[in-house]
Formats: structure tokens, C-alpha cells, sequence
């Protein structure tokens, strides 16, 4: 049946449909438009991954990220002082890091992950103790 040659009088509901078609129809066309764009992000993506895998360093023995090495130092200070509760600016004084306050509120998050790891307690607010 050809949609766009029914007459309304000839089924009541044949124009409802005919709409309803042309609609879809839209829909689709839109649909095939954003899928080839999005298949074109992949493929940019899939050549920026390639491009990643073999411009990055192969070496045997990596540095370890920045993070892991301050949340190495954190523990360490806990371990050598199980008992002491510390705030975020002593630790940073112990460890002689910067006090600077975005350093010091960076320190406060690794804490709260170490507490809520249960590493941790919190004797009192931004008061941290090393869990016995």
C-alpha cells in the first residue's frame, strides 16, 4: 500500500498513519545521521588510542603516579605513629609538603578515602588515627 496516495476519506485513520510514517521516517534519517557521526568519533578515537599505545614510554621499570606515592607517604606516617591522631596540615608538616591550602584540602580527601577504606578512624572532625 502506498501511504502517501491514501485518502482521508477513504480510511479514517489512514491519515493519522500517513503522518505518523512521515514522522518515523524523520526519525530515522536522524538517527542514521547522528549513528554516522558517532562512528566517526570512534574511528578518531580508536586512531587516538593507536596513536597513545605507541608514543607511550616502554620502559621496564615505570615511575609510580604522584598519587600513589603521597598516599604511600600518608600510610607510612600512620605506621610510624599508630597512636597519634594527626590533622591535615600536621601531616603535611611531618611530611614536609606544601601547607598551601589546596595541598592541605587535597590531603583531607586521600584521608577521608583511607577512613572510609577503614585504614583509618576519625577521633574528632579533620582528626585522623591510624585504625588498631
Amino acid at each position: 500500500m502506498d501511504w502517501e496516495k491514501v485518502r482521508e476519506d477513504d480510511d479514517p485513520d489512514a491519515y493519522d498513519t500517513t503522518a505518523r510514517v512521515g514522522e518515523l521516517r524523520e526519525q530515522i534519517q536522524h538517527l542514521n545521521a547522528v549513528l554516522a557521526e558517532t562512528e566517526a568519533r570512534l574511528a578518531d578515537l580508536a586512531i587516538t588510542a593507536k596513536l597513545i599505545a605507541e608514543l607511550a614510554p616502554t620502559g621496564d621499570d615505570p615511575d609510580p603516579p604522584e598519587t600513589n606515592t603521597a598516599y604511600q607517604a600518608i600510610v607510612n606516617a600512620f605506621n610510624r605513629h599508630p597512636s597519634q591522631v594527626f590533622r591535615a596540615c600536621e601531616l603535611h608538616e611531618l611530611l614536609g609538603m606544601p601547607t598551601d591550602e589546596a595541598s592541605v584540602n587535597i590531603t583531607r580527601s586521600r584521608l577521608g578515602r583511607l577512613t572510609r577504606q577503614g585504614f583509618l578512624t576519625q577521633p574528632g572532625r579533620g582528626r585522623y588515627q591510624k585504625r588498631t
